[in-house]
């Protein structure tokens, strides 16, 4: 017999489970995540959750925080007897410490893995992973969302001319490549050289982008100051227009001023992170609540996700 579903929200993600909550048609369920004067996290369930299916979900940007909410959100669904419960992060930190690179360092993904399964999910929900092998870190079922889904609409309804996609470095050419592939388009790599996280030593165009429309696709923006070198680069090689698609906006330190600042025609993001005020008129969201709904719902009810991805969608066309 299916188990009763209920949908909880962190204090990072409030906003996107109310969204979430009327795709599915119910409620955020009532829990209180009171703080002590010293920062200190208590969790409390004002609802009974025995025998249900709990989704919970919090992006864990500023990922301490959030990230230690989340952790006794687990503890405390399992406390209560929660039938199973699902680890629902829009946002997944620390994705990007995901490999020893050099020596004496953490791998931090794999500690997040470790810990969502050390406290108790059962299971595990987020979107477009910094690297995704960190799936392989978990022992427990993942489903890994593809924001493809809601960008491929976003870029068919530009009806751009000359249509190039630009990945923002090697390590992203599959992907970009695959959306590439949907649209019959070409597609250019910026391949960078770091000095240190957040600062780029060097920066060179790999292919032609003469008169094109390029949308650079990625991940995270952060600083965003490597994609408005790349914007930069490649207006400078003849570009006739580049915009950016990023799945999660961080857009931490002098961010909202590097876009502003850039020759980015827009910076479209979806809202697995909240954007702090302030945003530049260049900046766009949209909502992968849709998404996530559809997920949860398909979780729930034991059926397959496989038609949220890109590669069912070109089988469609």
């Amino acid at each position: 017999m299916q188990s009763p579903l209920k949908i909880f929200s962190g204090t990072g993600s409030l906003q996107l489970t109310q969204q979430i909550c009327d795709r599915y048609g119910c409620q955020p369920g009532k829990i209180n995540l009171q703080r002590f004067s010293d920062g200190e996290i208590q969790t409390t369930y004002e609802e009974s959750i025995r025998g249900n299916m709990v989704f919970l979900v919090q992006s864990t940007y500023g990922p301490a925080e959030n990230f230690m909410e989340l952790l006794l959100m687990i503890d405390a669904a399992r406390r209560a007897s929660a039938n199973k419960i699902v680890a629902v992060l829009p946002y997944y930190g620390y994705a990007r410490q995901d490999r020893k690179d050099r020596p004496r360092v953490a791998i931090g993904s794999k500690l997040v893995a470790n810990m969502l399964t050390a406290a108790g999910a059962d299971r595990v929900i987020t979107m477009d992973l910094h690297a995704p092998q960190i799936q392989g870190y978990f022992d427990i079922p993942v489903d890994h969302l593809d924001s493809s889904a809601v960008f491929i609409p976003y870029i068919t309804g530009l009806k751009l001319e000359n249509l190039t996609f630009a990945a923002p470095d090697v390590g992203a050419t599959n992907r970009i490549r695959e959306i590439a592939s949907y649209f019959n388009a070409e597609m250019v790599i910026c391949d960078k050289h770091r000095k240190r996280a957040n600062e780029i030593a060097s920066m060179v165009v790999i292919g032609d982008v003469t008169g094109k429309d390029i949308v650079i696709i990625d991940d995270i923006c952060d600083t965003a100051g490597t994609l408005a070198k790349s914007a930069a680069l490649l207006k400078e090689k003849g570009a006739r227009s580049v915009r950016a698609l990023v799945t999660h906006p961080v857009l931490s330190g002098k961010a909202y001023e590097n876009i502003g600042n850039s020759v980015l025609e827009e910076l479209v993001v979806c809202n697995t992170i909240p954007l702090k005020p302030g945003a530049p008129d260049k900046v766009k969201v949209l909502s992968v609540a849709d998404l996530f709904a559809v997920a949860i719902r398909n979780a729930n009810e034991n059926k397959s996700i496989n038609n949220l991805f890109i590669h069912s969608q070109m089988r469609n066309k």
